[in-house]
């Protein structure tokens, strides 16, 4: 069964805008990584775990703490990796300066043998729509669609 995960596009309404929060992943193969390199934060579901209960626990652990409030069903978008993302909206503010993120092991250089603790995400931001879309990953960019759908086109 192909991996689901669940995730949060929290966004603002700032100056007759909106604004979208991405987190960067961290280590040495994303480092000198900006254009297609951001996400939303989220992360694996559990088997048999709620999308909204999963989206909100990643979101935690990516960030550090998950702003309280409805979330907006945005869809399901399917990766070329054959994951599957279930995106949802959330409005909120989280300021960057906060992130709390947790860490990760992963074997570098690759085929080394040697492993290296990196925090899953090493910085996060504020971007309006147009340069979010530059930003986020390639599967990803469907989701800002969905967003300003949702939000009936206003941005």
């Amino acid at each position: 069964m192909p991996a689901i995960s669940a995730g949060i596009v929290l966004f603002r309404r700032r100056a007759g805008r909106v604004d979208v929060f991405l987190v960067h992943p961290g280590g040495p193969f994303w480092a000198s990584k900006d254009e297609a390199g951001w996400s939303i934060p989220k992360g694996l579901a559990d088997a048999g775990e709620e999308h909204e209960a999963a989206a909100r626990r990643e979101f935690a652990e990516e960030v550090g703490a998950v702003p309280g409030g409805a979330l907006l069903p945005l869809g399901s978008f399917r990766q070329s990796g054959g994951k599957t993302i279930v995106a949802f909206a959330l409005e909120g503010e989280f300021d960057p300066a906060a992130l709390q993120s947790n860490t990760t092991e992963i074997v570098w250089p690759p085929r080394s043998g040697r492993t290296l603790t990196i925090p899953e995400i090493d910085r996060a931001g504020w971007f309006d729509l147009e340069t979010a879309a530059h930003k986020l990953h390639l599967g990803q960019r469907p989701i800002l669609a969905a967003l300003r759908g949702r939000l009936g086109g206003n941005d």
